[in-house]
């Protein structure tokens, strides 16, 4: 099993394995007749042009293999090896599949029994069909359909984060997982059933048991992200690309990751003995875990250079007579940093700020300097550049080749205008926050006005950033971030919003309060709640909520426990409650007090004042699931 193929005679596994006596089976092409090639350091990668497929290049390219694109039906049937990182909407991949052939060169490849890993929607596409705006049919070489995850009795859809899988079949591919936490990110799924058993080499419990792998000969799959799931999602994928390998475990290092042969002898021994001393022994992973995750605000300083910053209720200057932006580091190495500390997410904002002369951004170690013709801009974008040359999205590509866990970008995401008159629409700047490294966008403001908008009307249009990105690439690669601020009132009645009875009165004994949203960073106030600003955003196609809080930014007095509930309690989407963290314990209190699927952090990382091992530890010994490394 796993061997690597090198020719076309290789034994045949029809299309119909698995699959009850009588079902009709998919046409043999006739056409397509292709020898594979037998480079064995190259891997071919289907890429059909959704979401964030950079990422798996990275994992790759990481592990030391190259790359050959996918361009016709005919190198599919080339490949020794074939990996298929599915994403997006089902409908939509096999509209591509169909329309360019490779929908059967797919067939025919997986009835030669030819090496070939699935990745997310690329498991999905394997069985017969999906009920995602349809029902839509698949591949059909596993049978089964794929559906939604039921939220109706209280279950949060999409199913995000971390979780545990229950090995069914021993396989080459997934030894070493069990007990592990893996990542996943997806709304629907498909279930074990008696015609597909036989398939099945891991399930996962998620309101109920799904499949999580596939294994049948040399056709492997998996609904989770092994590109995004850390030292283990890594080992997994290395030992797809060297199935006749002893199966050598991926070392982490601060600025590279080594596999296997000379160097993984050096560096081994000293990574074990490193981390023996520094990590408490490895738990068991059993379900769902609760996510830390670690927060860059970046934004450029006084000199133009590209800096991590945080911010005192939204104030990014130091209070000193400088008055200077806080500078806590550099993009990219932080994130990497933080992602060998063992953050489950790394979530990157970008901040507005004016520049006149010129902008600095680090790479590596690599200064770019970059002349600017505007006078203010979102430094994701600086907005005098064509889309493809903003300087923020080379600090992203930078970053996700030695970040392995989900990154997700926020701010900038809006049309706008270059200096030379071409216009962008929020798609195509999120298409290509996607195209570099991110997994997830942030939408701010224009969700804000999007579901104004909505609640006013009661119509989707379709028109909004926020409606147009979910569409595209799925409502879980869609963040809303809801800045609120606290505005006390002595009765609900007062207003016309969602109040909450405040665990500490106000400043004039008040016992209520209601959260106004903001836009702008905080700076201008709008006429929605944040209870009916999630509810809305949700609606109108959000996969997850960051939800801030203006008062609590900056004062390390914990999450504000009643805005978090009010909200979770509210939506059916994941919810990352932000703002306040100032001591492990808070971690553990927004957890056991609300619905909180999350927890972010940015200041006490930066200044080391709390490390995020010391927060997994005391999360564990409070009875909370989180993945340790």
């Amino acid at each position: 099993q796993g061997a690597m193929a090198t020719g076309a005679a290789n034994h045949p596994l029809p299309c119909s394995v698995g699959r009850p006596k009588g079902t009709n089976q998919r046409r043999r092409p006739a056409s397509l007749s292709v020898r594979a090639s037998s480079d064995a350091n190259t891997v071919t990668l289907l890429d059909y042009g959704a979401g964030n497929v950079r990422s798996v290049r990275n994992a790759i390219r990481h592990l030391g293999f190259n790359i050959r694109d996918v361009r016709s039906p005919e190198d599919i049937l080339a490949a020794d090896r074939l990996v298929f990182p599915g994403v997006g909407a089902f409908g939509s991949a096999m509209d591509v599949l169909n329309r360019t052939g490779m929908a059967d060169a797919l067939r025919e490849y997986i009835r030669r029994d030819r090496p070939f890993l699935g990745i997310c929607l690329g498991l999905q596409l394997l069985f017969d069909s999906s009920e995602e705006n349809g029902p839509v049919s698949g591949l059909g070489v596993i049978p089964g359909v794929v559906r939604r995850f039921d939220s109706s009795e209280g279950l949060i859809v999409p199913h995000i984060g971390w979780n545990a899988l229950q090995i069914t079949k021993d396989t080459q591919l997934l030894q070493g997982a069990d007990g592990h936490h893996v990542y996943f990110v997806h709304s629907y799924h498909a279930l074990p059933s008696d015609a597909n058993r036989d398939w099945i080499s891991s399930t996962c419990n998620y309101g109920e048991s799904f499949i999580s792998s596939i294994s049948m000969g040399n056709i492997e799959a998996v609904q989770f992200h092994p590109e995004k799931s850390g030292a283990t999602g890594l080992s997994i994928f290395e030992k797809f690309l060297s199935p006749n390998s002893s199966g050598a475990k991926v070392v982490i290092k601060s600025d590279f990751i080594v596999c296997t042969s000379f160097y993984l002898f050096l560096f081994n021994i000293k990574f074990t003995l490193m981390f023996a001393m520094q990590a408490p022994a490895h738990r068991k992973a059993s379900k769902l875990a609760k996510r830390v995750i670690a927060c860059l605000d970046v934004r450029s300083n006084d000199n133009g250079d590209l800096v991590v910053t945080k911010g005192d209720q939204y104030d990014v200057r130091d209070h000193s007579s400088s008055k200077e932006v806080r500078n806590l580091g550099k993009p990219v190495e932080l994130a990497s940093q933080y992602y060998i500390d063992g953050a489950d997410e790394v979530f990157v904002y970008i901040m507005f700020t004016y520049m006149y002369i010129f902008a600095m951004h680090i790479c590596s170690d690599t200064m770019i300097q970059i002349p600017l013709q505007v006078s203010f801009l979102n430094i994701t974008g600086f907005r005098a550049f064509p889309l493809g040359d903003l300087p923020m999205l080379e600090v992203l590509r930078c970053a996700s080749e030695k970040v392995f866990v989900p990154l997700t970008v926020g701010g900038g995401i809006r049309d706008f205008t270059d200096g030379s008159g071409r216009y962008y629409s929020s798609l195509e700047v999120a298409s290509e926050y996607f195209r570099s490294g991110a997994d997830k966008i942030s939408i701010g403001s224009d969700a804000v006005f999007a579901a104004e908008a909505y609640l006013q009307t009661g119509v989707k249009t379709g028109k909004s950033s926020l409606e147009q990105i979910s569409r595209v690439y799925g409502n879980q690669a869609v963040v809303v971030s809801i800045d609120p601020r606290r505005v006390y009132v002595k009765s609900p009645d007062e207003v016309q919003f969602r109040t909450v009875k405040v665990s500490s009165k106000g400043p004039l004994g008040e016992e209520y309060a209601w959260y106004q949203c903001t836009v702008s960073g905080g700076r201008d106030s709008r006429p929605i709640g944040a209870y009916e600003l999630a509810k809305a955003v949700e609606e109108l196609g959000a996969g997850e909520i960051l939800l801030n809080c203006i008062d609590c930014d900056g004062q390390g007095g914990g999450f504000d426990i009643d805005l978090i509930k009010m909200v979770s309690d509210a939506v059916t989407i994941p919810v990352i409650a932000s703002s306040g963290a100032g001591s492990v314990e808070h971690f553990s209190e927004v957890f056991e007090k609300t619905n909180a699927s999350a927890a972010l952090a940015a200041g006490i990382f930066h200044r080391k004042e709390v490390p995020i091992l010391a927060v997994k530890e005391h999360l564990v010994d409070s009875g909370v699931e989180v993945r340790m490394q």
